[in-house]
């Protein structure tokens, strides 16, 4: 077997390049919604999903500002010639936030309960291989063994943001089928438990989530100092970025990612007087798109209906209207920022209202004499939109739309709606026409998407969780992804995924728009932010962020 990877470790502990013995202090970190859950199991929505990468870790983890794999739990691991047997080598004498040891027994608990159908996790996809569940074998107390079915093209990647968990407060839980039931909000912190830098504190419903530093956090710097430096991180639960910009210029926050292009250039402006710095980081891994819901009846079933919408829509007007020309237009169902993988021969379309009417009439829909269109059936189209009223620039980009449909004589609403109550007709009722939503892609590799793409996936946003492929082309699609799932070479998977993409939009389920640039901003003297493209963004390395001066230390704490 070929050795992968190895860490030089002492103790156990994993050694970071950079140091500070400037410890202590606080960071708040502006958000814009409530968490739902902080169950690894149940997150779906990002604030969750950033409290929980604090207080959580995984085997191999994928470094945000590289893109490549680097130990975290496991020190190293090996791969069979054959790419089909992992072995995972864990490190020794570390601890869950409440003290107690982890070991391999933590490790095969975590992939049966993931593994398990009647749970319903959102990574599951990944680790069913043709049908087939990796198998997961426990060889001593710091050894675990994963048997493939078949070749997994991603290799370690599989195993980053999969959140290992502590047997010895969920195994209970587990078989008295409560486990869904676990880790809410107001759960009482030492009855929570993880590997991360930090560990829950309080959540006070409303204003914030507080996390504390966990003591027994498994990094040190090159000083040998263990990690991190903060004693504290508080997520600030702003309600809306109005406010969450209001705070971080009042000095009430320290740190803000995702600033709208509305907000950023004031906030240019008001910097060397606020003491704070701003960053431009580029185009990231987000990416909006209007998505119909082809589950429900209407006129949306038609490919030439969506494809004449899609034609009509000015996606330069977006990106200059809405994100002040902080953003990129899509041609493509993948980030801008996703330079890898994203498909060139597909670049974004021009505005066509002569295009538009072109696919509509090849169709069979026709217009009334004062302008109104009809479809095959002599009905008049119109449809609602619902966008999340959290992210002001997505009920923008509906407004827009409604807009550039009205000259092809189609009625348009915008239902603004609270993130939350979206997330949930969307996933769950399935009451909606058609969405205007963004997707995070986890990791540059396409499989990262897997629940997107795969008919069955839960996040196949036009039509989710399907037993079996509801049309042809999707058909298409599950077989590309899971071919280029066992491809090695990346050039014959990147063929197959620009084909995936180029049925995308000949089906057009979901109409790509922009991608947002990251625009950030951190108070003066905090040290080691380096935000990247990746979520989390600005506090994907908080475990290294520290303050450089005193006034970011609480009272009577010293540095």
């Amino acid at each position: 077997m070929a050795l992968l990877a190895a860490a030089a470790v002492a103790e156990g502990y994993l050694q970071v390049s950079r140091s500070s013995d400037r410890a202590g202090g606080r960071v708040v970190y502006s958000e814009r919604t409530e968490p739902r859950t902080l169950n690894p199991l149940l997150a779906s929505d990002s604030i969750s999903r950033d409290i929980i990468h604090q207080l959580t870790a995984d085997l191999v983890h994928i470094n945000r500002a590289t893109l490549r794999t680097e130990p975290s739990l496991a020190e190293g691991w090996t791969i069979s010639p054959d790419g089909l047997r992992y072995i995972v080598n864990l490190r020794r004498g570390i601890c869950f936030s409440d003290g107690r040891p982890f070991d391999a027994d933590d490790v095969t608990f975590t992939f049966q309960v993931y593994l398990d159908e009647r749970i319903g996790s959102p990574q599951r996809n990944l680790w069913i291989l043709d049908g087939k569940p990796v198998e997961v074998r426990k060889l001593d107390a710091y050894r675990v063994e994963f048997d493939l079915p078949r070749v997994d093209a991603v290799g370690e990647r599989i195993f980053d943001s999969v959140p290992i968990l502590p047997r010895h407060l969920l195994e209970g839980p587990y078989r008295r089928g409560k486990l869904l039931e676990q880790w809410g909000l107001h759960t009482p912190p030492g009855e929570i438990a993880g590997l991360g830098p930090f560990r829950f504190k309080q959540y006070v419903p409303g204003q914030r989530v507080v996390l504390e530093r966990n003591p027994y956090y498994w990094k040190r710097d090159e000083a040998g100092n263990r990690l991190p430096y903060l004693a504290e991180l508080d997520f600030s639960l702003d309600g809306n970025e109005d406010m969450q910009v209001l705070r971080f210029e009042a000095g009430e926050s320290d740190l803000i990612s995702r600033i709208s292009a509305r907000n950023y250039p004031a906030l240019e402006t008001q910097a060397p007087r606020r003491g704070y710095v701003l960053q431009d980081a580029g185009p990231g891994f987000e990416w909006s798109f209007l998505c119909f819901n082809l589950a429900r009846p209407g006129v949306w079933q038609r490919a030439a209906f969506r494809r004449a919408v899609s034609a009509a829509v000015d996606r330069d007007a977006i990106v200059h209207l809405i994100y002040h020309g902080y953003a990129s237009p899509l041609g493509a169902p993948v980030a801008a920022g996703n330079l890898p993988w994203l498909d060139r021969k597909l670049s974004p379309p021009p505005r066509s209202l002569d295009r538009a009417r072109e696919l509509l009439a090849q169709d069979g829909f026709r217009w009334n004499g004062a302008g109104e269109l009809r479809d095959p059936d002599g009905k008049d189209v119109n449809f609602s939109i619902i966008a999340s009223s959290t992210y002001p620039e997505r009920t923008q980009m509906a407004t827009l739309i409604q807009a550039d449909l009205k000259p092809l004589g189609i009625r348009v609403e915008v239902v603004p709606l609270e993130s939350r109550s979206l997330l949930d007709r969307l996933t769950r009722t399935r009451d909606f026409e058609a969405c205007l939503a963004a997707i995070s892609s986890a990791d540059a590799d396409p499989t990262a998407d897997l629940n997107v793409w795969l008919s069955s996936g839960v996040t196949h946003l036009w039509n989710p969780s399907q037993k079996a492929p509801g049309t042809p082309w999707e058909a298409e699609i599950n077989r590309l992804m899971r071919q280029q799932m066992v491809t090695r070479d990346y050039g014959a998977r990147k063929r197959l995924f620009d084909r995936v993409q180029e049925i995308a939009i000949e089906n057009m389920p979901v109409i790509p728009l922009a991608t947002p640039h990251l625009l950030m901003g951190a108070k003066a003297g905090l040290a080691n932010v380096r935000p990247v493209s990746l979520d989390p963004y600005a506090i994907w390395n908080v475990e290294e962020i520290y303050w450089q001066k005193r006034a970011g230390l609480p009272p009577g704490q010293a540095q």
